[in-house]
């Protein structure tokens, strides 16, 4: 469905985007991560027509976004970080305008708004002047503006920026309701963002692509490597200096007391083993010992801010 190829993009010295490649399928729904300025609103407005490329090319269900702009565009329902809606008209006449710019057939604008309004639960503020709504209802706006048209392409980018946390679970809601409905990219920082509403990830660090796969596949630790979530009985200060004659700890990260630790390690099953027979020889009172998965959280510091991870050192 989306195609990119070799993106780049220069702001006179300086590279916003460089070599971008990757493919979205139909019907995906796929989380467009990275940390501020790393490039992500820059890649949106080039796939959606809005910005020209320094190099490289996009394209939308086999269109090139350049060559055949209108056809990308009939597409595409795009919602900007800034929701791109007139204060001064009431919500119904917006959405009216919204679907007539986008050639959608006048016997059917009205039943596309309709369905607009639906899918956003507009219905009780549809006849008030967009200048009169709560942040998060112009964001629903935003959304209906996006989605009126009945594009195969919906792309977000920040959705749920400067809402209260009401607001963004609404919208997560919604977003999560037009899976299936349409090809779907989610362009954002906020991680519970990607992970309440996405299947597929896509992390963008300085410009270039530092991973590319399913969330359930990032969130599982590199091959041949555990975590080990630790409960003791007795407080420990120096983990660290407790493990230091085991080869096979690669890794050690404080919890919420000296009681609890994570513990990497590099092996199989007996390295566990060896670990708890540690523990428990030297009477700290082992009462929880349990393998677990990275999760997004770790994967995305990992590979945007170097080794750092959240609980362990900078």
């Amino acid at each position: 469905m989306i195609q990119v190829k070799d993106l780049t993009k220069d702001y006179g010295p300086r590279r916003a985007i460089d070599k971008l490649n990757f493919s979205i399928s139909k019907g995906d729904v796929v989380g467009f991560l990275g940390p501020n300025g790393a490039g992500k609103s820059t890649t949106m407005k080039i796939i959606t027509g809005f910005m020209a490329p320094s190099h490289g090319n996009a394209s939308v269900a086999g269109f090139d976004v350049f060559e055949n702009p209108l056809e990308v565009k009939k597409r595409i329902g795009y919602l900007p970080e800034i929701p791109p809606v007139y204060a001064d008209m009431y919500v119904q006449d917006y959405l009216r305008y919204v679907a007539a710019l986008k050639q959608v057939p006048k016997e059917k604008i009205e039943g596309s708004v309709k369905n607009a309004i639906e899918k956003t639960n507009l219905g009780d503020v549809q006849k008030r002047l967009i200048h009169h709504l709560s942040k998060g209802f112009k964001q629903r706006v935003g959304i209906a503006q996006a989605i009126v048209s009945d594009p195969e392409v919906l792309i977000l980018d920040e959705p749920t920026v400067g809402l209260d946390p009401k607001q963004v679970a609404e919208i997560r809601e919604l977003i999560k309701s037009l899976k299936g409905q349409h090809t779907i990219i989610l362009s954002t920082h906020i991680l519970p963002e990607v992970e309440a509403t996405c299947e597929k990830v896509i992390i963008i660090n300085k410009g270039r692509i530092v991973a590319e796969d399913s969330i359930q596949n990032l969130s599982t630790m590199e091959q041949g490597q555990i975590r080990l979530h630790v409960r003791l009985r007795k407080s420990v200060e120096d983990m660290q200096n407790v493990l230091s004659g085991m080869g096979s700890v690669i890794g050690v990260h404080s919890g919420a007391s000296a009681k609890e630790w994570s513990i990497d390690l590099k092996g199989s099953e007996e390295a566990v083993e060896n670990v708890s027979s540690l523990l428990v020889g030297k009477g700290y009172g082992l009462l929880e010992l349990t393998p677990a998965k990275r999760d997004l959280e770790d994967v995305f510091l990992k590979l945007t801010y170097g080794q750092q991870e959240k609980g362990g050192p900078a």
